[in-house]
């Protein structure tokens, strides 16, 4: 096996098990541990460290390892609040240049989660609500603006299905997609951007005030 291949399989490994929350914030990495868990050496483990620390999601500490970022509730709200403009200007790009084919694609990706919602599928739900969003995202043109909304995203992911699970927050965000699939369907610029950044305002509200149930 190729040794990016084996730096590529255990950045994967590590990147979905701090995302699904097996790795908790602050934690420390057990580099000799992971290694044999991995079948990879440690310099190919650090050199998959080095790809998740450039996507902000551990730290490396000189003379003691590395570490499971950990956000404070400011940092989590501010990039957040970064989302919401970013993500304001990527939809109206999007609206205007989107095809009947993603909207039609959008439209049945929505009653599916609605079925979600009817038989309590929140992983399943989850997983729509990212490629109801990765439609917008490809029928924009402003590639550079979708690039850090996409790493914001992945820093922020393993909230997503925790914050799905606050009580009401499920009605809430079905309604919030709803809106924003009207929006586009109509070509109105300022509906989609008002709806998305509604629906992103109301998740940074709900971390905010679950930040100590959700971390």
């Amino acid at each position: 096996m190729g040794r990016e291949l084996q730096v590529d399989i255990a950045y994967k490994y590590l990147k979905e098990k701090i995302l699904d929350g097996t790795f908790r914030p602050s934690q420390k990495l057990n580099e000799l541990e992971l290694a044999e868990t991995i079948n990879v050496s440690r310099n190919t483990l650090k050199k998959a460290f080095l790809r998740l620390e450039k996507e902000n999601l551990i730290q490396m500490e000189n003379n003691k390892g590395a570490f499971i970022k950990s956000f404070t509730l400011e940092e989590i709200s501010n990039y957040l609040k970064i989302r919401e403009v970013l993500e304001g200007l990527v939809i109206r790009d999007a609206t205007v240049k989107i095809t009947d084919s993603k909207l039609k694609r959008m439209e049945e990706i929505y009653q599916d989660m609605g079925n979600c919602l009817k038989e309590s599928q929140f992983d399943k739900y989850s997983s729509l609500n990212k490629e109801f969003h990765h439609i917008i995202y490809t029928a924009a043109t402003n590639v550079q603006a979708v690039e850090i909304i996409t790493m914001l995203k992945t820093q922020m992911s393993r909230f997503q299905l925790r914050t799905i699970l606050v009580p009401g927050r499920k009605e809430e965000s079905y309604e919030e997609h709803g809106a924003i699939l009207e929006a586009v369907k109509n070509r109105d610029k300022d509906a989609a951007e008002e709806a998305i950044k509604k629906h992103i305002s109301n998740v940074r509200i709900t971390i905010e005030k679950n930040y100590y149930v959700l971390i």
